[in-house]
């Protein structure tokens, strides 16, 4: 793969988590069915730029093993994931799924992209709190 196939591939990848971070705020606001919410994606303008099929991966795995991706966080945390920001329960979520399905991304650009999510929608400080959550999280999931 090139370097600007990579780039390219990269920023796709971005947008995917960016809306699949906002599908499962929705999700988790309202308790609509992930393929509804899907089907009301579909012709987001915001998905033109994205992995589609990443964003689909995401929307669906993080809601089909919710139940253990909180079993996952809860260990990592001072509160209960029900107790969380909305916004940042769907990012803590969305980097559990990938740190534990997507060994194919490396653990630093997964927590990378969950400050970033967290940082541009979430509460002053909550990167910190994010950041800190996913790294310890990550010694669990992954070796270095």
């Amino acid at each position: 793969m090139s370097s600007a196939e990579a780039r390219r591939l990269s920023h796709a990848r971005r947008q995917a988590r960016r809306v699949a971070m906002q599908a499962l705020y929705q999700w988790q606001m309202t308790g609509y069915e992930p393929k509804d919410i899907l089907l009301q994606y579909r012709d987001d303008p915001e998905l033109e730029k994205a992995d589609r099929e990443y964003f689909r991966d995401l929307l669906l795995g993080v809601t089909d093993e919710v139940t253990d991706l909180d079993e996952l966080l809860t260990p990592h945390m001072d509160r209960a994931v029900e107790q969380l920001d909305p916004v940042e329960r769907a990012i803590l979520r969305l980097a559990t799924f990938e740190l534990k399905e997507r060994m194919d991304i490396p653990y630093r650009v997964v927590i990378n992209e969950a400050v970033e999510l967290t940082r541009k929608f979430g509460a002053t400080d909550a990167y910190k709190y994010v950041n800190g959550v996913l790294d310890k999280l990550r010694r669990e999931l992954r070796e270095i």
